[in-house]
């Protein structure tokens, strides 16, 4: 039985993955921040049958839940087969968090790079699913200001999207051993912007009834961490099932380095960060 860990579990794409790999299958360890969504979502997925599923609760916009969560995953699983770091976040104001980090860049960007590394030895072998997005494509990362301190706007957002694509490029990289894939899940009706305040909350209520339903939007994740068709792709970019070339900073092969080496010492890894 194949073993995925799912981030982001509880709502929109996340939800309708953790139903369909149970579906198919998998045993699935979901992770949500709230219990009681948590613990729903579980009674859906196992009254579909098929597999197993399992909850945990940790909110990963803290470096330090995303090790707990770690550990209570080391411990009660020999092997994961499938990493899909899918929680993600667009916030409208800059918030830091009690770790002193810009909290989208810590969900977003730091709590995947974190979890990931913390269970490589489990993922001998295994596959890593982050979900992206094309606002990367809008995104300028500046290595100077990773955590939107001289500005902040909704384009924080796509930067995290652009630290997603780099980060898998660089994990495929660095890890020949897994096969590691990033993809964009389209426009999705979900909950997604609808707690913040002003334009976000009014886009993401008018825009709904044109969106992709939350399970359209994670066919690809499904297909990344189930599908024989994508069992040999690594460090790619995939839109609709395919592998297409994301930005041309995404491609800068100096940059996802930069970066990766700047996210091992804010994390507190060693540089080359093996986890």
């Amino acid at each position: 039985m194949t073993v995925v860990v799912l981030t982001g579990a509880t709502r929109g794409i996340g939800r309708a993955a953790a139903i369909e790999l149970v579906r198919r299958g998998a045993e699935v360890a979901i992770v949500g921040r709230d219990c009681a969504r948590v613990r729903v979502v579980a009674e859906e997925a196992a009254a579909v049958g098929g597999g197993q599923v399992h909850g945990h609760v940790a909110d990963l916009t803290l470096m330090s839940n995303v090790r707990v969560l770690a550990d209570e995953i080391r411990e009660r699983y020999e092997r994961v087969d499938v990493l899909a770091n899918n929680a993600g976040a667009l916030f409208a104001s800059r918030e830091q968090t009690r770790e002193g980090f810009e909290r989208t860049f810590a969900l977003n960007h730091l709590a995947p790079y974190l979890l990931t590394n913390l269970l490589r030895d489990r993922l001998a072998g295994g596959r890593v699913v982050t979900t992206a997005s094309n606002a990367h494509k809008s995104a300028r990362l500046v290595l100077d200001d990773l955590q939107s301190e001289n500005s902040y706007s909704a384009r924080a957002y796509g930067t995290s999207k652009l630290c997603n694509v780099l980060f898998t490029r660089e994990l495929a990289r660095r890890a020949p051993e897994l096969r590691a894939n990033c993809f964009h899940p389209g426009v999705v009706r979900t909950g997604f912007a609808k707690s913040e305040d002003g334009v976000w909350k009014v886009v993401a209520k008018l825009g709904a009834p044109f969106f992709r339903p939350p399970e359209r939007g994670a066919r690809s994740l499904v297909w990344l961490a189930l599908s024989d068709d994508a069992a040999a792709l690594t460090g790619e970019y995939i839109v609709d099932e395919k592998a297409v070339l994301p930005s041309a900073q995404a491609l800068d092969d100096t940059l996802a380095r930069s970066l990766w080496e700047r996210s091992a010492q804010l994390v507190g890894l060693p540089i080359d960060a093996r986890g």
